[in-house]
Order: structure tokens, then sequence, then C-alpha cells
């Protein structure tokens, strides 16, 4: 499975780079599985919310992903970088309402945001950050839940629930044996 997280600025670090090693990992141990790191516009060096800079692989448009994952980041302050200023500028969900009928779409935290103004979670169960739930549910059937599968698209918690999250992909594509193997290389004891 080729996994694309799409970063953009104000980007939980966790939110993304957990879920890539995740991925990453899996595909060491013998599983198919491989992440790209992208952004919707021109890749360029990207800032996180902690000020972790990153230089993403591609663009979105350039890679063929099994399933696109957005990380959450800087939703409640609506003058920092974040996915508070891409829901409002509407790139990355037009993007992303034009890949979803093709393409599995998962978030981590308030990147259901995103999510939800791509058209994709409504009238559909999703979470997201405790703190952004009542946002949510304008949009979507909100659940307070670790993970959301609704099948084509997956939404998980706050932060640390994109480690479980990716786990959760790997054993669903790859396998338990993998799954386990990913967690027990990583020392991480899954929450879900």
């Amino acid at each position: 499975m080729n996994v694309a997280i799409v970063l953009y600025d104000g980007f939980d670090e966790l939110d993304a780079v957990g879920p890539y090693e995740v991925f990453q990992t899996a595909g060491e141990l013998g599983g198919e599985m491989e992440a790209t790191l992208v952004t919707v516009r021109e890749p360029t060096t990207v800032t996180a919310s902690h000020g972790l800079r990153v230089e993403p692989d591609a663009a979105l448009e350039d890679v063929d992903p099994d399933l696109i994952l957005v990380p959450g980041g800087g939703w409640s302050d609506r003058d920092a970088p974040g996915a508070r200023q891409e829901f409002d500028d509407g790139t990355i969900p037009d993007v992303l309402r034009t890949l979803a009928p093709t393409t599995q779409l998962a978030s981590v935290c308030t990147g259901a945001m995103l999510l939800a103004a791509a058209g994709v979670l409504t009238n559909r169960p999703a979470t997201t950050h405790h703190t952004a739930m009542d946002d949510l549910s304008v949009f979507a059937d909100v659940r307070d839940d670790r993970i959301v599968d609704d099948g084509d698209v997956l939404t998980c918690g706050g932060v640390t629930a994109g480690l479980d999250l990716a786990l959760y992909i790997v054993r669903r594509e790859c396998g338990d044996e993998v799954g386990d193997a990913v967690a027990t290389e990583m020392e991480y004891v899954p929450r879900v």
C-alpha cells in the first residue's frame, strides 16, 4: 500500500511523523507498505507547529497513493498556520474532494476538519481531537472513539492516536503478524 501523508505549514509533528514511521517500519519488516511525504502545492520546506522543518518528497499530484493521510495541527488559533487556515483556504479540501472517489482517506486529529471541508464526512461517523469535536459535529456524526473506520474513510483522535491509526491500517493491509512486529520494534503498546 502506498500512503501519501499531506504536509502543510502548521501541521502537528507527531500527527504526520508517527504514522510515517509506522508505515515505513512495516515496509522494512516485510509488509507491502510505503509512505511518502507530500504537499498539494509545489514541494517546498514546510514548517510544523512546533518548528520542525520538513522537505516533502513530492507533490501529491506526482504520486499515486492508495491512501491519503491528513494530519492535524493548528486548529485552535485562527491566526497561526495550520489546519484552520487550510480549512479556510480550501486548497487541500478541494484536492481531497477530487481524489475521494478513487482513494482511501484518513485523518489524524484535526486533519478530520479538512476531510469535513472536502465533504467526505457528511453524514458519516468520524472523530477528531477532543477540542474540535463540536466543530466536526456540524459536518459528521461525531464519535468519541480513538479510531473510526467507515470503510474508505478513517479518522482518529488527537496526536498519539495517529500511531494507533497507522498500526490499525498496517494490520488491516499487511496482517496482524506485521502489525505486531511493528509495535514490538517501535516499543509501542497500541491503545486499540
